[in-house]
């Protein structure tokens, strides 16, 4: 039997991550899935497992002016809509994700959001991610909460769509990652306090960011702790980021690492400092204290279990 196409957007390495269970589950029932691959972020088309399903490279590297790039990359999904897919994938928050939705609901093509019903309920923190969840869940169809909590959101919005809680497919991933992952070693750090910091939000680009910077400057001087940051792949920021820390023989600057990397060095940590809503899920699926790194946070988002 032959299921219709389904297309999933997907432009940045979280959404890569948590979009992979859901093309596996796809193509597990027979479905055809085709990723439309925004280049808001570099991806390989092979990361995740993915290499031998469709894919169609749109060409919208991401821009300084987010709303920008979701125009963008709404014209470049619509050019793609002219043979519609019986539906549109779209996950989170990202421009890419609001310029996809954005098309789809223009081309009469349905629309279902991945991690529908997160909020803030702060416009400015973050932004523009807290805007574009927001518009998102309103053109969409289909709407995925990860939470009952996500989806009682949903519903005070009054959202015309079909509400359903599903669990969160970034656990999914992570599972699915620990069970690829050598079981962990013995600590190395000398019996000292294992840190694993990560710092890049748009809300902490500046003076926020060294603040962090000047706090781990000051614990790196006491010698119970060892600190390893991990820069971003956004060059601006980890610039950022190198110029304000200084790596001694207790800091370590690490360059961005990939999705089963960062689980091991998340595992391998005694504390975990983050601004990443990512990380925010699984170092509590760990079992690692965080510290999350924001005044406001979409959260609580530690508890949701996988599907």
């Amino acid at each position: 039997m032959s299921y219709p196409r389904i297309d999933l957007v997907v432009g940045t390495r979280p959404e890569a991550i948590k979009l992979a269970p859901v093309v596996f589950a796809l193509a597990a029932r027979g479905c055809a899935p085709r990723r439309l691959l925004t280049g808001q972020h570099p991806i390989d088309p092979a990361d995740h497992g993915l290499g031998r399903f469709e894919r169609v490279a749109l060409d919208c590297p991401g821009q300084r002016n987010p709303m920008a790039h979701s125009d963008m990359v709404a014209r470049a999904v619509g050019a793609m809509l002219a043979d519609p897919p019986a539906l549109l994938v779209v996950q989170g928050d990202t421009s890419s994700a609001l310029g996809g939705a954005m098309a789809g609901f223009a081309a009469g093509v349905p629309v279902a959001h991945v991690e529908a019903g997160l909020r803030s309920f702060d416009p400015a923190m973050p932004w523009p991610e807290e805007q574009n969840r927001v518009t998102i869940d309103r053109l969409s169809s289909l709407l995925f909460a990860p939470t009952q909590t996500s989806a009682a959101n949903l519903r005070a919005d009054h959202v015309q769509g079909v509400v359903s809680v599903t669990g969160n497919t970034g656990i999914d991933a992570l599972f699915a990652v620990l069970d690829r992952l050598e079981p962990a070693g013995e600590s190395v750090a000398g019996g000292r306090l294992r840190l694993l910091v990560t710092c890049h939000r748009r809300e902490n680009w500046g003076k926020p960011m060294r603040a962090v910077a000047a706090a781990l400057n000051q614990l790196a001087r006491r010698e119970a702790v060892s600190i390893r940051v991990v820069l971003h792949t956004n060059p601006t920021v980890a610039e950022a980021m190198t110029k304000a820390v200084r790596p001694n023989e207790a800091v370590e600057l690490l360059a961005p690492l990939s999705h089963a990397e960062m689980i091991a060095a998340m595992r391998s940590s005694d504390l975990i400092l983050s601004d990443s809503g990512g990380v925010q899920e699984e170092a509590p699926a760990l079992g690692v204290p965080l510290l999350v790194l924001r005044d406001k946070t979409e959260g609580p988002r530690g508890s949701p279990a996988a599907t």
